[in-house]
């Protein structure tokens, strides 16, 4: 890859075959526009002297009944961009709605693969709302700004099911729409910059969300590769495809009416060979061709896409079309030129009738091939005919408009060549990937700086917290630090101001690659209450409700994957039933529970020993640990749930060895993260049920209290030192 220097840009985009070549457009219903629109985009960018890296971030699929290109892990684009294939659930190719669940793993391995590359992407665009979903969560872990294109959105397909009749509960059970919608308002509410194809996307569809911010959106067209779409020379000859077409039709000469989708209910097939079938004189005028990606055995295919078509053999054999219809079964990524081609050099037209259309790629490339179009007027095409002024806007489910467009394209021969000459002239202008590509830099150079005190910014007078809604830290060392320093809050990092403040300078002046973590037992609200009020840095790392929660900073991310890892067989309700009787334990004060954390105060003198209460619980069959310090303060938690699980999870998350942390501890609170082999270190104002780890060789004893303990380890392991060895093993990981 290029080291020139310049912006690093990760695309996501999740579900479809996506490659760099042959794109098998139509394939189903996820391998449409938004893999092609990927694909261009990542290889424009790359072009863009702007532009240092670009890895377009793909789910690896590795089945026997696809081409195994796209089980490669990474494929070369160009020198400067690639496309990079994780594993995300089964090895097989899934439809998007089954991938869900999956989301987080995905997440995940996307976060290890940054961590590989060492480097903190400028900016995540993600694609469609499972990218979205996922973006939310990386974007969020490492502070970089989430740009998003949502391509179709939820609500408006919801809304046109609902009102073609579906039920409800046949939308959620087939597309996961709650789902799916959840994920995109979440992904409105975090993204810097919500990139629409249209000014109707934003208007009309955006417009119906709870996180609509039209202030964060912006309109720029998607391009066209010029390079492959053009007018037929004078003397081109007809292409390849066109001897499937022949096979169709009984006057291959006519004008065709072309039309290019995927076998979707909303595409509006239909209603197209309803206008066609039922008017004799589109039918002596011109051939209608249909090109509705590939198939092999139609009732193999998915229930959607094998409905249509068993719809679309009715509608010819109701009308008698045989002869004046082609719906070839396969095509090729380079015969689309061709066809556009072959539809200008007959004085066709192109045709898109879909319900609704986000965009239509396929309009941009007809009109750049120099071929009139009508399409729907909901959605992209008001913008594209508005700009190119080369067709009609017709309502996909009024016929005669339909008849009445295709009559006039293909009757008034003045009128067809001004909008075949306005559709090429006009296409370069406003929707190429090089004008797209710069309008998109523009936008992303413009993102702002979040100001965040960070132990790399020069200590403050006063909490220098911020909390815009979005746009970059100054710094964030979580993809990037070889080391991590993690302390309790209480008894241990906060207690004497001076040692605090020479802490926190130290780290500032000598921690450059070190991580910096909280892990307490305290809620997150009361945590970062703690910290403002002693004007402690906004940590990297935050481990709360004694291990329950974990958090990454500086936007303070939830870890939704660790919520699932500890969540098994926890029993809230039934654990404080099991507690209910149990003399001397009282539940403490509501802001001190968690989702994964119930808190009594112990008395010693009336309550049975701690190992009684646990055995007890155990008795009940619930999956519980015990977390007791002070002897007076029990925290239970799920049994996969303590600081220590969540350090190592961490540990295994950002690929950094558990030997790499130290922790700071000072009561039975924080027993689990000092076992093991985290260097560790108790400070000297430790509690007494501490004091059994006294032998332990692993764990340093300070003498010094509070953050002077913290000090003191420091030296003791000179933690600041030349890890040269931590380095060697972080890239091994």
């Amino acid at each position: 890859m290029s080291q020139s220097p310049g912006l690093y840009i990760l695309l996501v985009s999740v579900h479809g075959l996506i490659r760099g070549h042959n794109l098998e457009l139509g394939r189903d219903a996820d391998t449409g526009g938004q893999t092609k629109y990927v694909v261009e985009l990542a290889c424009t960018l790359a072009k863009n002297p702007q532009v240092e890296r670009v890895d377009l971030v793909t789910r690896l699929v590795n089945d026997p009944k696809i081409s195994q290109d796209y089980a490669q892990p990474i494929e070369i684009l160009t020198d400067k961009a690639q496309i990079i294939r994780l594993p995300c659930g089964p090895r097989r190719y899934l439809r998007k709605e089954v991938l869900w669940s999956y989301l987080d793993t995905f997440a995940d391995e996307l976060l290890r693969y940054i961590r590989k590359v060492g480097k903190i992407p400028n900016v995540i665009h993600t694609h469609y709302a499972d990218a979205g979903y996922v973006g939310c969560q990386v974007a969020g872990w490492l502070g970089t700004p989430l740009v998003h294109t949502g391509h179709s959105l939820g609500r408006i397909k919801q809304q046109r099911l609902l009102e073609q009749g579906t039920k409800l509960e046949v939308i959620e059970d087939h597309f996961r729409i709650s789902t799916r919608i959840d994920a995109e308002e979440t992904t409105l509410a975090s993204a810097a910059l919500v990139i629409a194809s249209t000014y109707q996307e934003v208007e009309q569809q955006y417009s119906v969300y709870d996180r609509y911010q039209p202030e964060r959106m912006v309109v720029i067209p998607p391009g066209v590769t010029l390079e492959h779409f053009y007018p037929a020379p004078k003397d081109w000859q007809n292409p390849p495809i066109y001897q499937q077409l022949q096979r169709f039709l009984k006057d291959p000469q006519k004008p065709i009416i072309m039309a290019i989708s995927r076998p979707a209910f909303r595409k509006n097939v239909s209603s197209l060979i309803k206008a066609y079938g039922e008017d004799p004189e589109l039918r002596n005028l011109a051939n209608l061709v249909l090109v509705l990606g590939k198939r092999e055995d139609i009732m193999t295919m998915e229930s959607g896409p094998r409905q249509v078509f068993i719809e679309i053999l009715q509608l010819i054999d109701r009308y008698d079309l045989y002869g004046y219809i082609a719906y070839p079964k396969h095509h090729n990524s380079e015969d689309v030129p061709d066809l556009y081609r072959l539809t200008a050099k007959t004085r066709g037209v192109f045709i898109n009738p879909a319900l609704t259309e986000p965009f239509g790629l396929t309009l941009i490339e007809a009109a750049a091939s120099g071929v009139p179009i009508i399409a729907t007027s909901d959605g992209g095409p008001q913008d594209i005919i508005s700009a190119c002024k080369n067709g009609l806007l017709i309502d996909p489910l009024n016929i005669k408009q339909i008849q009445d467009a295709l009559r006039t394209a293909l009757t008034d021969a003045e009128q067809w060549q001004s909008w075949s000459r306005n559709g090429m002239v006009n296409v370069c202008q406003h929707f190429s990937w090089d004008s797209h590509v710069e309008q998109y830099l523009k936008k992303v150079r413009l993102f702002p700086k979040r100001r965040v005190q960070s132990f790399l910014s020069p200590l403050r007078e006063s909490p220098a917290v911020e909390h815009p809604d979005w746009n970059v830290p100054d710094t964030n060392r979580l993809p990037t630090a070889d080391r991590f320093l993690v302390a309790e809050i209480d008894n241990t990092l906060l207690g004497n101001q001076e040692a605090l403040h020479k802490l926190i300078q130290r780290i500032h002046n000598e921690g450059h690659t070190t991580g910096v973590g909280i892990a307490t037992g305290r809620s997150l609200k009361s945590t970062l209450s703690m910290l403002e009020e002693w004007r402690f840095p906004m940590p990297d790392l935050l481990i709360t409700s004694t291990g329950s929660e974990i958090y990454y900073g500086p936007h303070i991310v939830t870890d939704t994957s660790w919520q699932r890892h500890i969540k098994a067989n926890w029993q809230p309700e039934a654990i404080r039933e099991a507690m209910k009787d149990i003399p001397g334990v009282e539940l403490q004060p509501p802001e001190t529970q968690g989702k994964f954390k119930i808190s009594y105060f112990v008395d010693t003198d009336k309550s049975p020993s701690y190992p009684e209460i646990i055995r007890h619980l155990r008795q009940q069959q619930l999956a519980v640990k015990g977390i007791y310090c002070h002897s007076r303060y029990l925290d239970l938690v799920p049994i996969r749930a303590s600081k220590g699980d969540a350090i190592r999870y961490v540990a295994l998350k950002w690929g950094l060895p558990v030997k790499r942390f130290l922790v700071a501890g000072a009561s039975g609170n924080d027993e689990s993260m000092l076992a093991g082999n985290t260097l560790a270190v108790v400070v000297g104002n430790y509690s007494e049920e501490i004091e059994k780890f006294r032998d332990c060789p692993q764990i340093y004893f300070a003498q010094g209290q509070y953050a002077w303990g913290i000090l003191e380890a420091l030296d003791h392991y000179d933690f600041f030192g030349n890890l040269s060895q931590a380095q060697s093993e972080m890239l091994a990981v």
